[in-house]
């Protein structure tokens, strides 16, 4: 039992399709109420469609897990309408600092520039995001949550997928043209299926340590090596919300994770690294180690794996949460459009091609920071703190520092759906950037006007009504935004700050392609509608 939260629990209520003569076929039926299950439910919704999730429980995550939560992830998660709360509750940072030993050796800003709608990160406890999920999913239409429901059995087809759900009530059948699995890294559908998820598991041990105080400490991460208080071995804090902490021990591989988890065992770590005055709650505490591993597909005919189940990382950069639903927003647009009729069936398998990248520089990264954080022999402790000693003076030192370089967007470059160009500004295959933006006399942001729909994102000024006529013409799945200082009206925005011109070179007749999950497409430096067509039909694998 928590201090600082009470799980809620949700009703199971019995689904009409428990008592139908036949079985219901759905169009996508989504395994597991985590943070990737709920983005797929939420993010296929705001595209109009249909999804049934089951989960085998009725509540939120036990324990915080995930806390740190990157300005991607919230961009993404504002497209749903449901960041605000987390904003409202989590704890904002962007500042960390890096010790070694008994002093401070650098601090660092991950978001120095202004002009952008989201912070850099956001500090909240696993528990209540998903909950602020599930408070906006329950209302749409769109999303059938169904809790206590288990499936027990998965067959696949290459035209469909057929389940078996366990609930309080009976077991009954389902089918579906896809079925998007998230049900975590021991994945029971994966091996229902016989599939494997492969890679490195590390020979170390962590304790994670929620605790309760009011404490001095700013709002940044701070990272220790070899610290006089857990001498030859790591730390990290953090601070939640509801004056909550975590604290990162390193254990070693010797460690006894049972021993360990004991609260007689954990206060005098934090009370040595503390002080023996500094009064604190023990809030929730776990032993664990990571694996860095992912799947060779992480499609098999019509299933679908996500977060999890289909690629793991260790903690180190926050890259699990924030990189599952980042691959999340990537699948759900071309199974909206598959199911939509725009794009062919053959489009859903640049998830794999765009997401299996995103996933190999995720465990890239991980895997460094793990060996860095974690010498295996003298020489490699050796190389760390000599680069630990240079960091302090020498900036040239701190690029290769690692104590879990934190989240941030791959690119998709090299993907074939990517329209590549030449030219300055925000290239094809990188994420756009946000700005302030003056529209209908309102205020307001750059990335509350793309996702969801492609958009042709425009310069207007000197362009003739014939060319935006004509772009606008293009499909009825693409909006064209004009950004315009000369002109007012529907879909017409002002660059307020000039910051759209500088991050974008927006000059005058320049067009960027924009997919529904704000990746740059393409972008021209003419209004030519045939250029914009022949790249809108490579984003759909046309």
């Amino acid at each position: 039992m928590l201090k600082t939260y009470t799980n809620p629990e949700y009703a199971y209520v019995p689904s009409a399709d428990q008592g139908a003569p036949a079985t219901v076929h759905h169009p996508v039926i989504i395994i597991g109420a985590g943070p990737c299950g709920l983005a797929a439910a939420l993010d296929l919704a705001t595209q109009g469609v249909r999804s049934v999730v089951l989960d085998d429980n009725n509540t939120v995550s036990v324990g915080s897990r995930a806390i740190c939560f990157s300005k991607r992830t919230l961009e993404i998660l504002d497209r749903y309408g449901c960041a605000a709360p987390m904003n409202e509750k989590g704890i904002t940072w962007k500042k960390g600092k890096v010790f070694f030993r008994n002093k401070q050796i650098y601090d660092f800003d991950l978001l120095a520039e202004e002009g952008h709608k989201l912070p850099a990160f956001i500090n909240l406890q696993q528990y209540y995001f998903e909950e602020y999920m599930i408070d906006r999913a329950l209302e749409f239409a769109e999303i059938d949550l169904r809790w206590k429901s288990r499936v027990s059995k998965v067959e696949d087809h290459t035209d469909k997928t057929t389940l078996t759900v366990e609930t309080p009530d009976g077991s009954y059948d389902l089918s579906c043209d896809y079925l998007l699995v998230a049900d975590g890294a021991n994945s029971g559908i994966r091996d229902m299926l016989g599939l494997e998820s492969k890679g490195q598991e590390f020979h170390d041990r962590f304790l994670i340590a929620d605790v309760v105080m009011k404490a001095e400490f700013p709002t940044e991460r701070w990272f220790w090596f070899d610290p006089p208080f857990h001498p030859n071995q790591s730390v990290l804090l953090h601070k939640q919300a509801d004056n909550v902490w975590r604290i990162d021990f390193q254990l070693g591989w010797d460690a006894d994770p049972e021993e360990e988890k004991k609260e007689e065992n954990i206060r005098p770590r934090i009370q040595q690294m503390l002080g023996k005055d500094v009064e604190f709650e023990l809030e929730w505490a776990s032993v664990y180690t990571f694996k860095c591993r992912r799947m060779d597909n992480f499609i098999k005919n019509r299933v679908v794996f996500m977060g999890d189940a289909a690629h793991q990382v260790s903690p180190f950069g926050a890259r699990g949460a924030n990189g599952g639903i980042q691959a999340v927003e990537n699948l759900a647009w071309k199974l909206a459009r598959v199911l939509q009729g725009y794009a062919p069936h053959s489009l859903l398998e640049t998830y794999n091609q765009e997401r299996i990248h995103g996933a190999a520089e995720n465990i890239l990264n991980s895997t460094r920071a793990t060996d860095f954080i974690t010498p295996k022999n003298e020489i490699s402790r050796i190389f760390r703190d000599e680069t630990l000693r240079l960091a302090e003076k020498f900036p040239f030192a701190r690029s290769l520092v690692n104590s879990g370089r934190l989240s941030t967007p791959c690119d998709y470059a090299s993907s074939d759906l990517i329209t590549k160009t030449n030219g300055s500004g925000i290239q094809p295959g990188f994420v756009a950037k946000d700005a302030p933006i003056e529209m209908n006399g309102e205020k307001g942001w750059l990335m509350d006007q793309l996702g969801s729909r492609f958009v042709a994102l425009i310069n207007s000024d000197g362009v003739s009504a014939d060319d935006i006529s004509a772009l606008s013409k293009i499909s009825d799945d693409l909006d064209v935004l004009e950004v315009s200082a000369h002109k007012q009206g529907p879909n017409i925005l002002d660059d307020c700050d000039g910051l759209i011109a500088e991050r974008y070179a927006l000059s005058a007749g320049v067009v960027y392609l924009i997919r529904p999950d704000q990746y740059v497409a393409a972008r021209f430096e003419g209004p030519a509608a045939a250029d914009v067509n022949a790249a809108l039909d490579k984003s759909l694998g046309r």
